[in-house]
């Protein structure tokens, strides 16, 4: 443009247009690097996101009242900085397709991933569905990851710019068995109490110190560090997934004759359908008789409560380091289980099952500029964390993910919500979560219906009673109409059935 404008001079005005096209000429030349400083602006101004999963994490947490003996002080003080929703689902009740579900953005039953094999990069299917991580990097995001986000700690190749310590369950050179392992009981990773040796080495402290060197790394808003971008950090920590191990500081708070254990019913599955037994079986878990006759109900129960203080006190240190590093203001911090679990209700353990213990689990997102101190009661999903993160990103929306954004809940918990939580165990078994009940189909067509108001431990199912007709086709509507073949593995040749 510069040496165009010089060609046409006139030249009784030259020294004049010579100006002016040193001027326009300079211009042309800076362009380019003042376009780039508005792209990194840009990308400074994008909130950061902190992801933090837990494994096997239930409602047992302090803001949800799951259990009396609960104690969570840092996850309820950041369901106090954001929104608790207090009635989300996860979309599997297991690890492989409940994480591959909020990873990949895709229902259980539309990626065909339905159990823990086969991993959800080695389908062939899904090659080209963009993970969330992946996304977020191609939108100008630097991303890392710790600890367990996908299914045993595995990560698809390239999924993160950066990947942190990803100790595994158990640390076989300072972890000691603890239970005896027997026949018929506890055995492999089903074990549990307290561990002795030094906290700085328990994996999920590991994790969150990994984690906190990122944030404190990472230059604030204020003193942006040159070619920053916005961080995306996603933490996985373990516990309380199984062995429930925790330091014996946290184990001795709890004194074992006051834990309150959860409420059963004698003969609480004989009104359920047969399939119901056949798709909870847990192969791993030792039967919750082997507990009782052992007398290490409690005791269990008191370990898992310790894992969950332990791990609670990780994320106070994650939140901590957040606020000190001027982070806070500008960053999103999403928390979630990947989904509940059984510690002796309906005379089982582990989670496999389409009841309210397996799919009820703790989510809460703290958004700048969104409402605060808020509890929504909404049913919802795990599978809206991706579209939610896109839109208070700003990123381009996606439109080939199954999930339905929060932003409207996050504005006002109160608002017009059409939608219900799904869970899907299996091809073709569903569990459907309004605000009163849950529904649950089989692909035999067995049902199971329960009212939460009058029955939250789901011990009388009303599917049978006539009266329920309308409430059941009312709820049958948000049965997926997707429901894909098991995914099969390319590389691992396994499929998922």
């Amino acid at each position: 443009m510069a040496l165009s404008l010089v060609v046409h001079l006139n030249k009784k005005n030259q020294n004049k247009n010579m100006n002016r096209t040193l001027l326009l000429t300079i211009a042309f030349l800076l362009t380019p690097l003042l376009t780039c400083a508005a792209t990194q602006n840009k990308s400074i101004d994008k909130p950061n996101v902190l992801l933090i999963a837990i494994d096997d994490l239930n409602d047992w947490v302090g803001c949800l009242g799951g259990h009396p003996d609960a104690r969570s002080p840092n996850m309820d003080r950041l369901a106090e900085r954001g929104m608790l929703f207090a009635n989300a689902h996860c979309q599997a009740p297991i690890c492989n397709p409940s994480r591959t579900s909020i990873m990949y953005g895709l229902r259980p039953s539309t990626s065909g991933v339905y159990m823990n094999a086969p991993r959800p990069w080695s389908v062939a299917a899904l090659d080209d569905q963009i993970t969330m991580p992946r996304y977020f990097a191609a939108n100008g995001y630097r991303t890392f990851t710790t600890g367990k986000i996908y299914h045993g700690s595995g990560l698809p190749p390239g999924d993160f710019d950066v990947v942190g310590p990803r100790p595994g369950q158990r640390l076989k050179e300072l972890d000691a068995r603890l239970v005896p392992a027997t026949k018929g009981g506890a055995k492999g990773l089903w074990d549990f109490g307290p561990q002795s040796y030094d906290e700085d080495l328990f994996q999920d402290r590991v994790d969150a110190d990994w984690a906190i060197d990122v944030i404190r790394s990472h230059g604030t808003t204020d003193s942006p560090q040159p070619d920053q971008k916005p961080f995306f950090l996603a933490v996985g920590f373990y516990r309380p997934h199984v062995p429930f191990y925790s330091p014996a500081r946290i184990f001795k708070q709890i004194p074992i004759d006051e834990i309150d254990l959860p409420p059963i019913k004698e003969n609480d599955r004989d009104d359920l359908p047969e399939i119901a037994s056949e798709l909870m079986v847990a192969p791993v878990a030792p039967p919750h008789q082997w507990f009782v006759e052992q007398g290490k109900w409690k005791e269990a129960v008191q370990s898992y409560l310790a894992c969950i203080r332990w791990t609670d006190e990780q994320v106070g240190r994650l939140l901590d380091a957040l606020d000190k590093s001027g982070h806070s203001k500008n960053t999103i911090v999403v928390l979630y289980s990947d989904h509940g679990f059984f510690l002796g209700e309906k005379g089982r353990w582990a989670k496999q099952s389409l009841w309210e213990r397996a799919t009820h689990v703790p989510f809460m997102i703290d958004a700048p500029g969104m409402k605060s101190g808020a509890i929504c009661e909404h049913p919802t999903e795990l599978l809206s964390i991706y579209p939610t993160l896109i839109e208070l990103c700003g990123l381009p929306k996606r439109n080939d993910i199954d999930g339905v954004s929060l932003k409207t809940l996050l504005k006002n918990p109160d608002a017009d919500w059409p939608h219900m939580a799904v869970t899907t165990h299996g091809k073709n078994n569903h569990t459907i979560r309004s605000h009163t009940h849950r529904y649950i189909q089989y692909r035999d067509g067995s049902e199971e219906l329960y009212d939460l108001r009058t029955d939250p431990n789901e011990w009388t199912n009303i599917a049978s009673d006539p009266g329920q007709a309308k409430i059941k086709t009312e709820l049958s509507r948000f049965i997926p109409d997707t429901n894909a073949d098991a995914a099969r593995g390319n590389r691992l040749g396994k499929k998922n059935k």
